[in-house]
């Protein structure tokens, strides 16, 4: 394997382009100096350095491999700092959501790191493998509906970040209805899976209302789709929806179902947690 020390011993004589300053900066004899960067040569097998004078001229091979050092150095560096907690570089913000969650939802989430700028955002939408990510470090934060099983909470702490009211949405000459076992007896639903779904099924058999369903789907982005297409009357949070009802495209019907949605964010324990979740989750 490449060794570290060879490589800074190099880095010192490729910016000193001579050997005996470069000696002495490392506090080192000229012979040994010279014996380490012989034994970088033939771990290469290539040669570094041109002698031009008293001058060392570092060769193609030589400049290729400054360029790989002075990075590898600025990144051992970068390192220690953020294990120091000095690091000014911003480490990009993984994000894992649940693939069915709300998009508007997750835009408000992050609508702050968005604004202030500066890091970069990795989102990663999918299902309950996003728990094994986040405890194996590859995610800083989990979005989710549905927080962790019994089975699966060890180690995970779950976070209560909003909660929605969820109501009826359609075109406005679906919501004329006086009541709402009107609206439900005689408008076809867009209905969506999960917990939301097992309430609304609580509702209509206290009303004893068989409903038209004319479609469920497990993502709320083509719940929301199908309500802009005036499918049906969309049983969903209100944030799902909320730039059609904000630009007038879709209504709200004025019936409380006394229904909501939970949002949820998981994080798993870290020595050194990414930055903005205290700012994002405090």
């Amino acid at each position: 394997m490449l060794n570290y020390h060879h490589l800074r011993y190099f880095s010192a004589v490729a910016h000193e382009g001579n050997l005996t300053r470069a000696a002495e900066k490392l506090n080192l004899s000229q012979s040994a100096l010279s014996t380490q960067i012989k034994a970088l040569e033939a771990r290469l097998g290539q040669a570094l350095f041109d002698r031009v004078g008293r001058q060392l001229v570092l060769t193609e091979v030589g400049r290729i491999a400054i360029d790989h050092a002075d990075r590898i150095f600025a990144t051992g560096a970068e390192l220690e700092a953020t294990l120091a907690q000095t690091s000014t570089i911003l480490p990009p913000f993984r994000v894992g959501a649940l693939s069915t969650l709300s998009r508007n939802f997750q835009m408000q989430f992050l609508r702050p790191v968005l604004a202030r700028g500066g890091y970069e955002v990795i989102l990663r939408s999918g299902g309950p493998e996003l728990l094994e990510t986040l405890g194996a470090l590859g995610l800083d934060v989990v979005l989710t509906t549905e927080p962790p099983q019994s089975g699966n909470a060890g180690g995970f702490t779950t976070h209560r970040i909003a909660s929605q009211r969820v109501g009826l949405h359609g075109a406005a000459h679906r919501l004329h209805h006086k009541t709402l076992f009107d609206l439900l007896s005689n408008e076809p639903l867009i209905l969506p899976m999960g917990a939301i779904r097992m309430g609304f099924d609580s509702l209509i058999a206290r009303l004893g209302i068989k409903p038209e369903i004319v479609a469920e789907a497990d993502d709320m982005a083509m719940v929301r789709l199908l309500a802009r297409e005036d499918a049906g009357v969309a049983l969903a949070p209100d944030v799902v929806l909320a730039d059609e009802i904000a630009s007038g495209r879709l209504a709200t019907a004025p019936f409380d179902l006394e229904l909501t949605e939970t949002f949820y964010a998981i994080t798993a324990p870290r020595n050194f947690p990414h930055p903005l979740l205290a700012e994002l989750l405090g």
